[in-house]
């Protein structure tokens, strides 16, 4: 299975320090260049290092490197799958055109093999006010549907060169129980805005191509689970209340 699918509700192109780039060529660069210079991101859990990356593609390219060998031990999720669901929850979001996740790669690396994420400059600016709310409910809806257990708000942030808002850190999501932890409370109650129940409509209706796409990075129950997240998302389409004690991180 190709990700034609993907690509074809994909977003082309990304403004970045180098100028405007096809996503296609950014993510060649991300998967073929050559680590000349890696330095460990001091803050996270997991080892996480920005990584310089050497090509003919896009010069310049900085890159942020999640070996699979650096996941800290967790008692609820299966040891070395985080960088797995990072990179389905990339290509879960291309499927639904919400191209909030910089574009991402599974490939080896110094510290073997773990993902490769497109490395996007944060403006210093906080993402309030109605300039933000429909793409901060188009993320609200993928944690739901996604089932994320660590949207924090360092995780969202505009980007500096093409002030849209950027999501990273998806590798605990796809759980098969309730594990929702996020930030994005404001909608609480809420109706699903129309496009967005479109988008999951069409989800649905490709569901066997998406199915394939997703199986080489979830378990057949883990994707049986999402299935039914986004069919009960469909039949009552409102943001759910959240319990303030079990879903909200605490000091958000």
């Amino acid at each position: 299975m190709t990700t034609e699918l993907a690509d074809r509700q994909t977003r082309h192109h990304l403004v970045t320090p180098q100028g405007r780039c096809h996503v296609r060529q950014l993510r060649r660069a991300l998967a073929i260049g050559t680590v000349a210079h890696m330095e460990l991101v001091p803050w996270g859990s997991n080892d996480t290092f920005a990584v310089l990356l050497e090509q003919d593609i896009v010069p310049g390219l900085i890159g942020i490197y999640k070996p699979a060998r650096g996941e800290a031990p967790l008692w609820d999720f299966p040891a070395g799958t985080l960088y797995k669901r990072e990179y389905a929850s990339y290509l879960l979001s291309r499927v639904l055109g919400w191209t909030f996740i910089p574009p991402t790669v599974i490939r080896d690396g110094p510290y073997g093999i773990g993902t490769v994420q497109l490395f996007i400059e944060p403006e210093d600016r906080p993402l309030r006010g109605p300039a933000f709310r429909s793409q901060l409910q188009r993320i609200a809806l993928f944690d739901l549907l996604t089932n994320n257990a660590d949207r924090k708000a360092s995780h969202l942030f505009q980007g500096r060169f093409d002030r849209r808002v950027w999501g990273i850190d998806h590798g605990l999501t796809f759980h098969v129980d309730p594990k929702l932890r996020t930030v994005l409370w404001d909608f609480c109650g809420e109706p699903i805005p129309l496009t967005l129940v479109a988008d999951l409509r069409r989800l649905l209706r490709h569901r066997r191509q998406v199915q394939r796409l997703l199986a080489p990075f979830l378990s057949a129950q883990e994707l049986a689970v999402f299935w039914q997240r986004c069919a009960a998302l469909l039949a009552r389409p409102i943001y759910p209340v959240l319990n303030p004690r079990r879903n909200i991180p605490y000091g958000w």
